[in-house]
């Protein structure tokens, strides 16, 4: 994993790259939330599907990047681990 991080990093100075990663923050943002809510729950993503109703497959492309979930989605997986989900618009941060 390391290897992987010095090499974001060095892709990172390029301003480019930057930008482009940027805009994808929100998406990792959410894929990361679903990861942590499901772990915290000791849930396997078949788990997860059997108390939600959503296939195991869905989950699995949402988990790996591969699909953009509804709100509706998120909030059938939020009840799913008994947790409610939370949107939140923040001022941008600007670099100094």
């Amino acid at each position: 994993m390391s290897d992987f991080r010095s090499y974001l990093n060095e892709q990172l100075k390029d301003e480019e790259f930057r930008a482009e990663y940027e805009k994808l923050e929100p998406e990792f943002s959410i894929i990361q939330a679903v990861i942590n809510a499901r772990k915290t729950n000791n849930m396997t993503q078949k788990e997860l599907s059997e108390r939600t109703g959503i296939a195991q497959s869905d989950i699995s492309k949402l988990e790996n990047g591969n699909s953009n979930p509804t709100i509706s989605m998120l909030q059938r997986l939020a009840d799913g681990m008994g947790m409610t989900v939370k949107l939140q618009f923040v001022p941008k941060q600007t670099r100094g």
